[in-house]
């Protein structure tokens, strides 16, 4: 595997890092409490009042926290298993530690910019920045020209890519229909809260479901490409969607009206995520080096 110490070294960062902040965002409860805050909009805001994300919304906490969870449970073990496979050679381990760098990416890019600012600012900086050049130099490991030969042909490439764009146009619709109303009457959208802007849904709508969408639509095609992200971007939006699944299930066991259909599509695109994901990887050819 190209750059394979650098990438090693910035994954050992990355695990060590998101262990600091998985168990300060879970464990840390120190504060007055819950409280009530007027935003500059004039909507009334519960702020959690407890721990690293006191200066969070009750909404935002219930959603940090159990992702922390997953990441501390689930990501962290997968990203250094995922790293021992890619150092052994295996293309398996490959797509595995690239699509987990996608997932960690992603994670705190959106920490970066959405958390209230907390002790760990420069902690989600590091992570971000870590994750982002990791995932980079893991891309650049792909010999693109023979990702295709990589797979079996019997790899379902219209199930995998069906998917991957079903799902990105099912999220991007649900984010338009937050959006646009609120654009054409000139109300603000109850997710803003006390923040600035919508900013999952238009991190999303630039980069992240365009992205997914483009690799599920390479692959139906059969391109080089495709072969190479597609796969990476199942396994990211497997992990994703264990996270929000997660987010859902704190909220609604907090009363939190109007999470029920968020469970839902949530268990039904993890569901499809696992199955894509365990045929991608039933089908490489490991005897193939890319």
């Amino acid at each position: 595997m190209k750059f394979r110490k650098t990438i090693s070294l910035l994954v050992f960062c990355i695990a060590a890092l998101s262990l600091i902040a998985t168990t300060c965002g879970i464990f840390s409860k120190q504060g007055p409490g819950e409280y009530e805050f007027t935003s500059i909009h004039g909507q009334t805001i519960t702020i959690y009042g407890k721990g690293i994300y006191g200066s969070n919304s009750v909404s935002a906490a219930l959603q940090a926290i159990p992702q922390d969870i997953v990441t501390l449970v689930l990501g962290i073990p997968i990203l250094l298993v995922s790293l021992f496979l890619a150092r052994r050679g295996l293309m398996k381990g490959r797509l595995l530690l690239s699509g987990t760098l996608g997932y960690f990416l992603i994670t705190y890019t959106m920490y970066t910019f959405i958390a209230m600012y907390n002790r760990l600012f420069l902690v989600y900086v590091l992570l971000m920045s870590a994750s982002f050049f990791a995932f980079v130099l893991t891309l650049l490991s792909f010999d693109i020209d023979k990702m295709s030969s990589c797979f079996s042909s019997k790899l379902p490439v219209r199930f995998i890519g069906g998917y991957l764009l079903f799902s990105t146009a099912m999220i991007g619709l649900l984010w338009l229909a937050r959006a646009i109303p609120t654009l054409i009457d000139g109300s603000v959208p109850l997710e803003v809260e006390h923040g600035t802007t919508l900013t999952v849904q238009a991190f999303d709508l630039a980069f992240f479901l365009p992205g997914i969408f483009l690799s599920g639509l390479l692959l139906i095609k059969k391109k080089a490409f495709g072969y190479m992200l597609a796969p990476i971007a199942t396994v990211t939006n497997a992990l994703i969607m264990v996270a929000l699944l997660s987010k859902g299930i704190s909220m609604n066991l907090a009363g939190i009206e109007g999470t029920l259909p968020m469970i839902v599509m949530m268990s039904l695109f993890g569901l499809l995520a696992a199955i894509s994901a365990l045929l991608i990887f039933r089908s490489v050819n490991e005897s193939v080096r890319a």
